[in-house]
């Protein structure tokens, strides 16, 4: 047995060698980890610019006010405040009176106006 010795697929190393080159399995490895990661930076890009105009369009959308909300806004400014209840049914005196409520119209019909 001693005289049938395997033939060596790799000979054997007489220098040292400092540099390996890479071989096609390993250059395609790198090729496609490189476009992997490209890829991958530009759709984060995309995903990033993508978001960034989208609030910038929200934004812009509060800062403007529609014709619609300006006129809304001034209608209920110029509508009366509420009215009080008590004030209503009398056990109050109201806050503000109405103008065509007169003192004179408050007082009783056999009441003597003040001089």
């Amino acid at each position: 047995m001693a005289g049938n010795v395997p033939p060596r697929i790799v000979e054997p190393i007489q220098t040292p060698q400092h540099y390996a080159p890479p071989n096609a399995r390993e250059l395609r490895m790198q090729a496609i980890h490189r476009l992997q990661v490209g890829l991958i930076g530009l759709c984060a890009m995309l995903l990033i610019v993508g978001l960034a105009n989208i609030i910038m369009d929200r934004a812009r959308l509060g800062d403007v006010r529609e014709p619609v909300e300006q006129v809304v806004a001034v209608d209920t400014q110029a509508k009366k405040p509420a009215s009080e209840p008590l004030a209503d049914i009398g056990v109050v005196p109201a806050a503000d009176p109405t103008p065509g409520s007169s003192p004179d119209a408050a007082q009783p019909s056999g009441a003597v106006p003040a001089p």
